[in-house]
């Protein structure tokens, strides 16, 4: 492959490494020359022998200052240690803490089962418990107790290496090879020697059900087997389990203290860590990991660090946000240096476990596989691994998150091994991937049907609703960022962000979920960008706009509209003048209203079919609020016929319903009934309770007016649009369905549930300033005045 320079220009590394190699030779050569004649003529050997002294000199005392240090610094963190003359006899455990209920129970379990394996994850202190109970129990093993460590030099011991040392121990031939045969010869020996003695054997350290296989099942009646391992020991044959998990806060705790007493006394006087609270936060952000725990007690009593001084360094090296920098602590420093599970996994497996850190919330596999740039497969054998060894956990819907407890833990080691350019580059992928499966499930949103008062322009996709669902948790996370964080979010990062904001937006508006909807918006709002490119702020308050007008405040989104139009460029103005549009008719100002949709539809690309529609079914609804039936029934027909080329049910139907009331009103009934039950049809596929209350308003109110024996029919639909309002604001459209279920019910000569119905209705009218329908409850109301049907108006 060539480069974008031209094809077949040779490359120059060749000759670049030829010329500086010739100059770093002549330099060398030059420097040596006036060294040498330096040393003869000015220096002389006397000079030369002590130079060469004070180096040596220098040396030797660097190596012995740097052991002094190592002395110095050696925290109590192994409870267990092998004996330092590599005898097999039982260790006592160092400054054991706490943990009483499980030692108790492994001494009850020993007592009746011939082999026991504690078994917790790698650091959480299995082995301590299993020696202290192995020393508690010594009396009843008279005939010895023996100590053997799995792990040679931070390796796992080979079954036949296990076998070699035992028969070192007990006197029996070793295994002549590594071949099954062997190794069960190798183990039967054993078991006729321990035959009949009362003898533990406590197995320190076991990383795989391989190592101890040859062993099991014991057969000698009176020998017992403790074993003390991992997660891979689960189901051994003949092995009765016992389980640890790390150590609660109390004992944590402890932890802390009882190593701080162990360390040199750096102060007269210290304070007792059990009273801080802070030292309770501190072991939280351990992980409550017992070596962990005890390092750092040992050094903050040594150094006299105050506990709050250390949980400040901790938090900032865990809160601050991953693109800023922050100097690591030696607190900090100290807690990933003594994670030894972390340190035993594979290099792979620890990388993703740093980078599933930058998640705020469970995270499915394509997104695990984005955020570390990794195959599928490659990311599932990594998960297992991480599973296995207890730092991630499962979620609904095939996720996986950071166990909680070490959530915070996962923040140090990123923070310690990741630079700032990785992990902006990991924030980057994450917000990619989250923005791109976002676009495409919101795009299927606006295949089902998208409200008159929001646009679409994305690629379609499948189950929409279900992906949203699942991760909607992550997706407000990431997007919702800390107050202050979003002004520092890195440009890469910042711009997915922002169409991931987007997405997300159409989201929250088709689940009629406003809270979420507006907090994201004012998020957006809150950053630079917002400031620097005011089409960004244009879409934001375009976004209120629209929200104010779900929420019934026409004023309120009057005026973020108005801001929306100043803000945005030619297309984004025409979407942003027909939502202002659209609240003007809301607030009554009807040439305003004209005014603002015709803009609109003139801003408006050829291509642009759906704005178009959009833009048609406004003014309909405009001219008809006018009494222009004739420029209404052709706008508004124009929208039906544009939506249903385009297939968007949602908007084919809300033309429908408009156009029941353009029909009605010049007296086309049977156009009118047709209008209506053709859009009660397509909201039966459409998941928009609002749009649906208003067409079943319209047609119970319209068949109402023209034939009163259907009386029945129109009272059902009025009652099922009443039923569809429930739990929303109070609005006129909730009036109007009231006061027609009133005419509905007059009809059917119910005059109580009809006065009922009026005097809710007159109440409500006259709550959300709807001055013309309170008019008419009113006079429904009044002595002596017939009901009478009039034509309702809902767009």
């Amino acid at each position: 492959m060539t480069g974008p320079t031209g094809a077949g220009r040779p490359p120059r590394w060749p000759v670049l490494v030829a010329v500086g190699t010739l100059v770093s030779g002549v330099a060398a050569n030059l420097a040596s020359n006036l060294l040498s004649e330096l040393a003869s003529s000015v220096l002389g050997p006397a000079s030369i022998a002590v130079a060469i002294s004070g180096a040596i000199g220098w040396l030797v005392f660097e190596m012995r200052r740097r052991r002094a240090g190592r002395q110095v610094a050696a925290e109590p963190t192994e409870i267990v240690a092998a004996p330092t003359t590599g005898a097999p006899t039982l260790p006592y455990p160092a400054g054991f803490t706490g943990r009483g209920e499980h030692v108790e129970s492994i001494v009850a379990l020993l007592a009746r089962e011939h082999a026991v394996a504690v078994l917790g994850r790698r650091g959480v202190g299995t082995s301590a418990c299993a020696v202290q109970a192995a020393n508690l129990c010594r009396e009843n093993f008279p005939d010895g107790q023996y100590y053997l460590d799995l792990r040679r030099a931070g390796r796992p011991r080979s079954a036949r290496q296990v076998l070699t040392a035992l028969a070192r121990i007990l006197g029996t031939p070793p295994p002549t090879s590594g071949r099954a045969d062997a190794l069960a010869e190798a183990a039967d020996a054993l078991r006729r020697q321990l035959d009949g003695r009362k003898i533990l054997l406590v197995l320190d350290n076991v990383d795989t059900p391989a190592q101890v296989r040859p062993l099991l099942p014991p057969t000698a009646r009176t020998c017992r087997l403790l074993l003390a391992g991992g997660p891979a020991l689960t189901g051994l044959d003949g092995v009765v389990a016992h389980w640890i998990a790390e150590p609660g806060p109390t004992e944590a705790v402890e932890l802390f203290a009882a190593a701080g007493q162990a360390a040199p006394a750096a102060r007269a006087r210290r304070a007792d860590p059990r009273a801080d609270p802070a030292v309770r936060s501190i072991v939280d952000l351990c992980g409550r990991q017992p070596r962990t725990v005890r390092a750092l007690g040992y050094r903050t009593a040594q150094h006299g660090w105050r506990p709050a001084d250390v949980l400040d360094a901790l938090r900032r090296a865990v809160e601050t946000p991953p693109h800023q920098r922050v100097s690591v602590s030696p607190a900090a420093r100290l807690v990933t240096e003594r994670d030894t599970a972390y340190r035993a996994l594979s290099v792979e497996a620890r990388r993703l476990h740093r980078l599933m850190s930058l998640s705020p919330a469970p995270v499915d596999r394509p997104t695990i596989a984005a955020l570390a740039r990794r195959r599928p497969d490659r990311v599932a054998t990594l998960l297992d691994e991480l599973a296995a060894a207890a730092f991630v956990i499962g979620a609904p819907g095939d996720r996986y998150e950071i166990r909680p407890l070490l959530a915070g833990y996962a923040r140090l080691h990123l923070r310690d091994a990741e630079p700032a350019r990785r992990r902006v580059a990991a924030q980057a992928r994450l917000a990619r991937h989250l923005a791109r499966q976002a676009e495409r499930h919101a795009a299927n949103l606006a295949a089902i049907g998208s409200p008159p008062d929001r646009e679409w322009s994305l690629p379609l996709d499948d189950d929409p609703y279900g992906w949203f669902d699942l991760h909607q948790e992550l997706l407000l996370a990431v997007v919702r960022v800390p107050a202050g964080a979003a002004e520092t979010l890195p440009r890469r990062v910042r711009r997915w962000w922002f169409r991931l904001a987007v997405a997300l937006c159409g989201w929250l508006a088709h689940a009629e979920r406003l809270h979420e909807w507006e907090q994201v918006c004012r998020t957006v709002l809150a950053t630079p960008t917002a400031d620097d490119r005011p089409e960004i702020a244009g879409w934001a308050h375009n976004e209120l706009g629209v929200l104010r007008r779900r929420r019934h405040d026409p004023q309120g989104a009057a005026a973020a509209l108005t801001l929306a139009v100043a803000e945005r460029g030619r297309r984004g103005t025409a979407q942003a003048r027909m939502n202002l549009g659209l609240a003007l008719l809301d607030l009554g100002q009807l040439d305003d209203a004209v005014e603002h949709l015709e803009l609109s539809r003139r801003h408006r690309s050829g291509a642009d079919r759906a704005g178009h529609a959009l833009t048609d079914l406004g003014l309909g609804a405009a001219r008809l609020a006018r009494g222009e039936l004739d420029s209404a029934h052709h706008h508004l027909v124009r929208a039906a016929n544009t939506f249903r080329s385009l297939g968007d049910a949602r908007g084919y139907a809300a033309a429908l319903t408009n156009l029941v009331l353009v029909h009605a009103s010049v007296g086309e009934h049977l156009d009118a009934a047709q209008a209506w039950r053709a859009a009660l049809r397509e909201y039966e596929s459409v998941s928009d309770p609002t749009s649906r209350a208003a067409a079943l308003l319209n047609a119970g109110a319209t068949l109402l007016a023209t034939s009163p024996t259907q009386a029945r029919q129109a009272y059902e639909m009025l009652a099922e649009s009443r039923r569809l309002r429930e739990g929303s604001r109070p609005s006129a459209g909730l009036g109007r369905t009231l006061l027609y279920l009133g005419d509905a019910a007059a009809a059917l000569d119910d005059p109580d549930e009809a006065h009922r119905h009026w005097v809710d209705a007159a109440a409500i009218c006259e709550e959300v300033g709807d001055a013309e329908g309170q008019a008419a409850a009113d006079t429904r109301l009044a002595p002596d005045e017939p009901a009478t049907v009039q034509t309702p108006v809902e767009a």
